[in-house]
């Protein structure tokens, strides 16, 4: 899908697919933003701009001169956003072709940073007066998704503290998989972070003629810096309460060994006993003492009785 933006009294705003033409549309956008472009569409904008889109197996390349380089058709950017699917996030790469007067997008699947861009530009919320502002603008809204998510990782897993630190009887095991998907998103959010501060850098170099476009990705770069430094946090803390859930289940599982290990000890002295009167000698005097049998039984009570009434003086039950 190809979806086209215009800028009107210096606002982004959507043009609708039902009103021109896509060459008309295309030679008219500000913001030209495919989303997943099929064969055709493929074929129509690469006419359009005398080139070929990148492929998917170069869009992810990880290479700095493979996503942050200058040619002919203009400044690339190759950019990590955060993606979510299935209640997991992922990362997914989005190429931005900058020239002079439009912004070209082309992404592989569904983000929440364009679709909120989307719902703000159709109410007028989207200011900008050149694609250069605009593609700042993006950059803006992804630091702020990345906040955002970092907030709720934040609320989390203070809800899993809360379940391993202080609540009685918690599923521990639950806790250890929540934990997992929390470190596995703030990594991915982490990895945003710092691809973000690579690519708005190099931004940084190449807008050089725009001085209040440049303190704005000052500003971005200061705000990434800030949400790096809280990923280090949540990760200490992540750790922490891992290694927390680990102990409670090691005492758990030790408390259980131990009171096997405690019953193995009280049981030991009355099978001793049992086994003692079980042997078959001729001359054993306790056979004909009409007593006999009662005090051997007792005598295993007593010595069943005796380690359990110690063990519960030592404190060890």
């Amino acid at each position: 899908m190809i979806r086209t933006f215009q800028l009107q009294r210096q606002t982004i705003k959507e043009v609708a697919e039902d009103t021109l033409p896509l060459a008309t549309r295309l030679a008219q956008a500000t913001w030209i933003d495919a989303h997943e472009p099929d064969d055709t569409e493929r074929e129509r904008l690469n006419a359009f701009l005398a080139d070929e889109l990148p492929a998917t197996d170069d869009v992810e390349e990880i290479e700095s001169s493979a996503r942050y380089f200058v040619d002919a058709d203009g400044i690339h950017v190759h950019s990590l956003f955060l993606s979510q699917s299935e209640g997991r996030h992922g990362n997914t790469t989005v190429a931005f072709i900058l020239q002079p007067e439009r912004l070209i997008t082309f992404r592989d699947c569904e983000l929440a940073d364009f679709r909120l861009l989307r719902l703000r530009a159709r109410s007028g919320q989207v200011e900008a007066d050149s694609a250069q502002t605009l593609m700042m603008t993006i950059f803006e809204q992804k630091v702020e998704n990345l906040a955002d998510t970092l907030e709720d990782i934040h609320r989390k897993l203070e809800d899993v503290s809360y379940l391993v630190l202080e609540e009685e009887d918690s599923d521990l095991e639950d806790a250890i998989d929540q934990l997992a998907k929390l470190e596995d998103s703030n990594g991915k959010i982490r990895l945003c972070l710092m691809d973000t501060q690579r690519s708005v850098s190099f931004l940084i170099r190449h807008l050089r003629g725009h001085g209040e476009l440049q303190e704005t990705a000052r500003e971005v770069m200061r705000d990434v810096e800030t949400l790096m430094s809280h990923t280090a946090f949540l990760f200490d803390k992540i750790n922490f309460l891992m290694d927390s859930t680990q102990g409670f289940i090691n005492i758990q599982q030790n408390q259980i060994i131990k009171i096997f290990s405690i019953a193995a000890v009280v049981f030991l002295p009355p099978t001793l006993v049992a086994s003692i009167y079980g042997m078959n000698f001729e001359h054993m005097p306790e056979l004909s003492w009409p007593y006999g049998y009662p005090f051997a039984l007792g005598l295993m009570v007593i010595a069943g009785v005796s380690p359990y009434l110690y063990f519960k003086h030592k404190n060890w039950l």
